[in-house]
Protein backbone atom coordinates (compact mmCIF):
# COMPACT_ATOMS: atom_id res chain seq x y z
CA UNK A 1 0.00 0.00 0.00
CA UNK A 2 1.31 3.53 -0.47
CA UNK A 3 0.07 7.08 0.12
CA UNK A 4 -0.05 9.19 -3.36
CA UNK A 5 -0.23 12.75 -3.15
CA UNK A 6 -0.36 15.13 -6.21
CA UNK A 7 3.63 14.91 -6.67
CA UNK A 8 3.96 11.01 -7.00
CA UNK A 9 0.46 10.36 -8.30
CA UNK A 10 1.61 9.83 -12.08
CA UNK A 11 4.41 7.38 -11.43
CA UNK A 12 2.52 5.68 -8.64
CA UNK A 13 -0.91 4.91 -10.69
CA UNK A 14 -0.66 6.45 -14.23
CA UNK A 15 2.24 5.23 -14.96
CA UNK A 16 2.33 1.77 -12.85
CA UNK A 17 -1.28 0.82 -14.04
CA UNK A 18 -0.07 0.33 -17.13
CA UNK A 19 2.15 -2.80 -16.19
CA UNK A 20 -0.68 -4.01 -13.23
CA UNK A 21 -4.46 -2.53 -12.37
CA UNK A 22 -4.16 0.12 -9.18
CA UNK A 23 -7.24 0.27 -6.83
CA UNK A 24 -7.12 3.94 -5.62
CA UNK A 25 -8.99 4.16 -2.00
CA UNK A 26 -9.83 7.91 -1.54
CA UNK A 27 -10.07 8.42 1.85
CA UNK A 28 -10.31 10.59 5.16
CA UNK A 29 -8.71 10.00 8.52
CA UNK A 30 -12.03 11.30 10.01
CA UNK A 31 -13.83 8.54 7.93
CA UNK A 32 -15.00 5.64 10.05
CA UNK A 33 -15.94 3.38 6.44
CA UNK A 34 -12.75 4.10 5.55
CA UNK A 35 -10.95 2.64 9.02
CA UNK A 36 -13.16 -0.68 8.28
CA UNK A 37 -12.27 -0.58 4.33
CA UNK A 38 -8.62 -0.23 4.66
CA UNK A 39 -7.55 -2.63 6.44
CA UNK A 40 -9.07 -5.42 4.12
CA UNK A 41 -7.91 -3.75 1.09
CA UNK A 42 -4.37 -4.08 2.56
CA UNK A 43 -4.90 -7.88 3.48
CA UNK A 44 -6.31 -8.41 -0.30
CA UNK A 45 -3.12 -6.87 -1.66
CA UNK A 46 -1.09 -9.29 0.03
CA UNK A 47 -3.45 -12.00 -0.39
CA UNK A 48 -3.87 -11.86 -4.49
CA UNK A 49 -0.07 -11.94 -4.67
CA UNK A 50 0.81 -8.75 -6.86
CA UNK A 51 -2.52 -9.14 -9.41
CA UNK A 52 -3.17 -5.46 -7.92
CA UNK A 53 -1.58 -2.38 -6.58
CA UNK A 54 -3.33 -0.62 -4.00
CA UNK A 55 -2.76 3.31 -3.12
CA UNK A 56 -4.38 5.55 -0.68
CA UNK A 57 -5.30 9.36 -1.45
CA UNK A 58 -6.13 11.58 1.33
CA UNK A 59 -8.82 13.23 -0.08
CA UNK A 60 -8.98 16.08 2.73
CA UNK A 61 -5.44 16.28 1.46
CA UNK A 62 -5.60 16.10 -2.05
CA UNK A 63 -8.85 18.19 -3.03
CA UNK A 64 -7.27 18.35 -6.57
CA UNK A 65 -6.88 15.03 -7.16
CA UNK A 66 -10.54 13.93 -5.22
CA UNK A 67 -11.94 16.04 -7.58
CA UNK A 68 -10.39 15.04 -11.03
CA UNK A 69 -12.29 11.69 -10.18
CA UNK A 70 -15.40 13.21 -9.08
CA UNK A 71 -15.25 12.03 -5.55
CA UNK A 72 -18.55 13.11 -3.97
CA UNK A 73 -18.45 10.45 -0.84
CA UNK A 74 -15.59 8.24 1.06
CA UNK A 75 -14.93 5.47 1.10
CA UNK A 76 -14.63 5.70 -2.77
CA UNK A 77 -12.17 3.19 -4.43
CA UNK A 78 -11.38 3.60 -8.61
CA UNK A 79 -9.49 0.89 -10.48
CA UNK A 80 -7.59 2.15 -12.93
CA UNK A 81 -6.03 0.08 -16.20
CA UNK A 82 -3.64 1.75 -18.61
CA UNK A 83 -3.89 4.77 -17.10
CA UNK A 84 -7.88 5.10 -17.12
CA UNK A 85 -10.25 4.53 -15.06
CA UNK A 86 -12.46 1.19 -15.54
CA UNK A 87 -14.66 0.23 -12.51
CA UNK A 88 -15.14 1.74 -9.07
CA UNK A 89 -17.42 1.48 -6.13
CA UNK A 90 -18.44 3.39 -2.69
CA UNK A 91 -18.71 2.47 0.49
CA UNK A 92 -17.22 0.02 2.90
CA UNK A 93 -17.86 -3.11 1.13
CA UNK A 94 -17.62 -6.95 3.11
CA UNK A 95 -14.39 -8.46 2.17
CA UNK A 96 -16.48 -11.23 -0.13
CA UNK A 97 -17.52 -8.38 -1.95
CA UNK A 98 -14.48 -6.79 -2.31
CA UNK A 99 -13.40 -10.21 -3.60
CA UNK A 100 -16.31 -10.21 -5.96
CA UNK A 101 -15.61 -6.76 -7.52
CA UNK A 102 -11.73 -7.57 -7.68
CA UNK A 103 -12.07 -11.13 -9.00
CA UNK A 104 -14.25 -9.06 -11.98
CA UNK A 105 -11.57 -6.91 -13.00
CA UNK A 106 -8.38 -7.93 -12.50
CA UNK A 107 -6.16 -10.72 -14.98
CA UNK A 108 -6.13 -14.29 -13.92
CA UNK A 109 -3.51 -15.53 -11.97
CA UNK A 110 0.46 -15.64 -13.89
CA UNK A 111 1.11 -18.61 -16.16
CA UNK A 112 2.94 -20.81 -14.89
CA UNK A 113 6.81 -21.24 -16.37
CA UNK A 114 6.48 -24.39 -18.19
CA UNK A 115 3.44 -22.17 -20.32
CA UNK A 116 5.41 -18.98 -20.54
CA UNK A 117 8.39 -20.70 -21.94
CA UNK A 118 6.61 -22.68 -24.37
CA UNK A 119 5.11 -19.35 -25.33
CA UNK A 120 8.29 -17.71 -25.74
CA UNK A 121 9.70 -20.91 -27.63
CA UNK A 122 7.05 -19.98 -30.32
CA UNK A 123 8.31 -16.34 -31.76
CA UNK A 124 4.85 -14.23 -33.29
CA UNK A 125 5.07 -14.03 -37.36
CA UNK A 126 5.83 -11.12 -38.63
CA UNK A 127 3.37 -8.11 -38.30
CA UNK A 128 1.20 -7.30 -41.19
CA UNK A 129 1.92 -10.96 -42.70
CA UNK A 130 -0.53 -13.35 -43.96
CA UNK A 131 0.56 -15.23 -41.00
CA UNK A 132 -0.23 -12.94 -38.85
CA UNK A 133 -3.40 -12.27 -40.43
CA UNK A 134 -4.49 -15.72 -39.87
CA UNK A 135 -3.35 -16.31 -36.38
CA UNK A 136 -5.14 -13.37 -35.54
CA UNK A 137 -8.33 -14.24 -37.39
CA UNK A 138 -8.13 -17.46 -35.90
CA UNK A 139 -8.29 -16.47 -32.62
CA UNK A 140 -11.84 -14.55 -33.09
CA UNK A 141 -13.16 -17.96 -34.56
CA UNK A 142 -11.79 -19.62 -31.62
CA UNK A 143 -13.56 -16.72 -29.24
CA UNK A 144 -15.67 -14.91 -30.41
CA UNK A 145 -16.48 -13.09 -27.05
CA UNK A 146 -12.53 -12.77 -26.22
CA UNK A 147 -12.13 -8.71 -27.05
CA UNK A 148 -8.76 -8.68 -26.78
CA UNK A 149 -8.31 -10.96 -29.75
CA UNK A 150 -10.31 -9.08 -31.94
CA UNK A 151 -9.01 -5.99 -30.63
CA UNK A 152 -5.94 -6.88 -32.46
CA UNK A 153 -7.38 -8.41 -35.45
CA UNK A 154 -9.30 -4.98 -36.49
CA UNK A 155 -6.60 -2.74 -35.02
CA UNK A 156 -4.15 -4.83 -37.77
CA UNK A 157 -6.67 -4.88 -40.72
CA UNK A 158 -7.65 -1.14 -40.28
CA UNK A 159 -3.12 -0.46 -40.23
CA UNK A 160 -2.78 -2.37 -43.26
CA UNK A 161 -5.54 -0.49 -45.01
CA UNK A 162 -8.06 -3.29 -45.37
CA UNK A 163 -10.57 -1.32 -43.83
CA UNK A 164 -13.68 -2.95 -45.31
CA UNK A 165 -12.34 -6.41 -44.07
CA UNK A 166 -11.79 -4.33 -40.93
CA UNK A 167 -15.46 -3.52 -40.06
CA UNK A 168 -17.11 -6.77 -41.36
CA UNK A 169 -14.82 -8.08 -38.38
CA UNK A 170 -15.81 -5.55 -36.37
CA UNK A 171 -19.47 -5.53 -37.14
CA UNK A 172 -20.89 -7.97 -34.23
CA UNK A 173 -19.37 -6.14 -31.52
CA UNK A 174 -20.66 -2.86 -32.52
CA UNK A 175 -22.59 -2.12 -30.42
CA UNK A 176 -20.07 -2.58 -27.18
CA UNK A 177 -18.75 0.47 -28.18
CA UNK A 178 -20.17 1.93 -25.48
CA UNK A 179 -19.11 -1.22 -22.70
CA UNK A 180 -15.49 -1.53 -23.90
CA UNK A 181 -13.12 1.48 -24.45
CA UNK A 182 -10.97 -0.22 -27.08
CA UNK A 183 -13.59 -1.25 -29.58
CA UNK A 184 -14.74 2.96 -28.82
CA UNK A 185 -11.13 3.53 -30.07
CA UNK A 186 -11.52 1.17 -33.04
CA UNK A 187 -15.13 2.88 -33.59
CA UNK A 188 -13.36 6.30 -33.83
CA UNK A 189 -9.95 5.34 -36.05
CA UNK A 190 -12.91 3.94 -38.72
CA UNK A 191 -14.56 7.54 -38.29
CA UNK A 192 -11.48 9.22 -38.82
CA UNK A 193 -10.70 7.05 -41.86
CA UNK A 194 -14.28 7.33 -43.27
CA UNK A 195 -13.78 11.43 -42.90
CA UNK A 196 -10.73 11.20 -44.75
CA UNK A 197 -11.97 9.42 -47.43
CA UNK A 198 -14.43 12.21 -48.33
CA UNK A 199 -11.90 14.43 -49.01
CA UNK A 200 -9.91 12.65 -51.27
CA UNK A 201 -7.71 16.62 -51.93
CA UNK A 202 -6.22 15.70 -47.96
CA UNK A 203 -3.42 18.56 -49.11
CA UNK A 204 -5.38 21.12 -50.04
CA UNK A 205 -7.91 20.61 -46.75
CA UNK A 206 -5.75 20.69 -44.15
CA UNK A 207 -3.91 24.13 -45.76
CA UNK A 208 -7.72 25.43 -45.42
CA UNK A 209 -7.78 24.06 -41.61
CA UNK A 210 -4.71 26.05 -40.76
CA UNK A 211 -5.90 29.07 -42.31
CA UNK A 212 -9.14 28.77 -40.61
CA UNK A 213 -7.00 28.16 -37.08
CA UNK A 214 -4.21 30.83 -37.84
CA UNK A 215 -7.38 33.04 -38.17
CA UNK A 216 -8.88 31.82 -34.45
CA UNK A 217 -7.12 29.65 -32.24
CA UNK A 218 -10.10 28.48 -30.55
CA UNK A 219 -11.86 26.92 -33.86
CA UNK A 220 -12.09 23.80 -31.91
CA UNK A 221 -14.22 22.13 -35.35
CA UNK A 222 -11.27 22.64 -37.47
CA UNK A 223 -8.83 21.62 -34.97
CA UNK A 224 -10.76 18.68 -34.62
CA UNK A 225 -10.73 18.04 -38.58
CA UNK A 226 -7.00 18.75 -38.76
CA UNK A 227 -6.79 15.73 -35.66
CA UNK A 228 -8.68 13.33 -37.82
CA UNK A 229 -7.19 13.61 -40.94
CA UNK A 230 -3.63 13.13 -39.16
CA UNK A 231 -5.29 10.18 -37.23
CA UNK A 232 -6.59 8.38 -40.98
CA UNK A 233 -2.75 8.63 -42.21
CA UNK A 234 -1.60 6.82 -38.32
CA UNK A 235 0.53 10.22 -38.00
CA UNK A 236 -0.41 9.37 -33.98
CA UNK A 237 1.66 12.27 -32.19
CA UNK A 238 0.71 15.03 -34.84
CA UNK A 239 -3.14 14.12 -34.01
CA UNK A 240 -2.33 14.67 -30.46
CA UNK A 241 -0.51 17.56 -30.23
CA UNK A 242 -3.46 18.79 -32.39
CA UNK A 243 -6.13 17.61 -29.58
CA UNK A 244 -4.01 19.09 -26.41
CA UNK A 245 -4.29 22.29 -28.15
CA UNK A 246 -8.39 21.89 -27.54
CA UNK A 247 -8.15 20.58 -24.33
CA UNK A 248 -5.40 23.48 -23.16
CA UNK A 249 -8.06 25.89 -24.10
CA UNK A 250 -11.42 24.24 -23.20
CA UNK A 251 -11.49 20.45 -21.74
CA UNK A 252 -15.14 19.36 -22.00
CA UNK A 253 -15.79 20.96 -25.80
CA UNK A 254 -18.07 19.11 -27.57
CA UNK A 255 -18.70 16.67 -24.34
CA UNK A 256 -14.83 15.78 -23.73
CA UNK A 257 -14.87 14.64 -27.82
CA UNK A 258 -11.17 15.84 -28.02
CA UNK A 259 -9.70 14.30 -24.85
CA UNK A 260 -11.99 10.66 -25.84
CA UNK A 261 -10.36 10.53 -29.35
CA UNK A 262 -6.72 11.53 -27.47
CA UNK A 263 -7.37 8.00 -25.47
CA UNK A 264 -8.00 6.56 -28.41
CA UNK A 265 -4.75 6.95 -29.86
CA UNK A 266 -3.22 5.88 -26.92
CA UNK A 267 -5.04 2.60 -27.23
CA UNK A 268 -4.12 2.38 -30.90
CA UNK A 269 -0.47 2.88 -31.16
CA UNK A 270 0.49 1.29 -27.47
CA UNK A 271 1.81 -2.57 -28.08
CA UNK A 272 1.43 -5.40 -25.62
CA UNK A 273 3.92 -5.40 -22.75
CA UNK A 274 6.78 -7.52 -23.36
CA UNK A 275 7.31 -11.13 -20.67
CA UNK A 276 10.04 -9.87 -18.61
CA UNK A 277 11.06 -11.77 -15.27
CA UNK A 278 9.09 -12.26 -11.94
CA UNK A 279 9.54 -9.40 -9.99
CA UNK A 280 10.27 -7.56 -12.77
CA UNK A 281 7.85 -4.49 -14.47
CA UNK A 282 7.73 -4.35 -17.86
CA UNK A 283 9.13 -1.03 -19.67
CA UNK A 284 6.85 1.70 -21.05
CA UNK A 285 6.76 2.52 -24.38
CA UNK A 286 8.66 6.06 -24.24
CA UNK A 287 5.68 7.89 -26.34
CA UNK A 288 2.40 6.38 -24.84
CA UNK A 289 4.46 7.41 -21.59
CA UNK A 290 4.99 10.82 -22.44
CA UNK A 291 1.56 11.52 -24.21
CA UNK A 292 0.04 9.82 -21.00
CA UNK A 293 1.89 12.56 -18.96
CA UNK A 294 1.03 15.43 -21.46
CA UNK A 295 -2.77 14.36 -20.89
CA UNK A 296 -2.94 14.15 -17.01
CA UNK A 297 -1.02 17.23 -16.62
CA UNK A 298 -3.75 19.30 -19.02
CA UNK A 299 -6.67 17.28 -17.21
CA UNK A 300 -5.62 18.20 -13.97
CA UNK A 301 -4.64 21.42 -14.00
Amino acid sequence: MIDVTLENFETEVIAASNAIPVLVDFWAPWCGPCKVIGPLLEKLEVAYEGRFKLVKIDSDQEQQLASAFGIRSIPTCILLKNGQPVDGFMGALPEGKLREFLDKNLPPADETPQEVEAVEEAPPPDAGSDEHFEQLQHAVAADPANNDARFSYVKALLLAGRTDDAKVAFAPVIAQTTLVRRFDSLARLIEAIDFAQTHDNGLEVLVHLDSRIGANKRDFEARFDRARLLLAHQKWTEAMDELLEILMRDKAWNEELARKTYIAILDLIEQPKPKVADGQIPPDDPVVATYRRRLSSVVLS
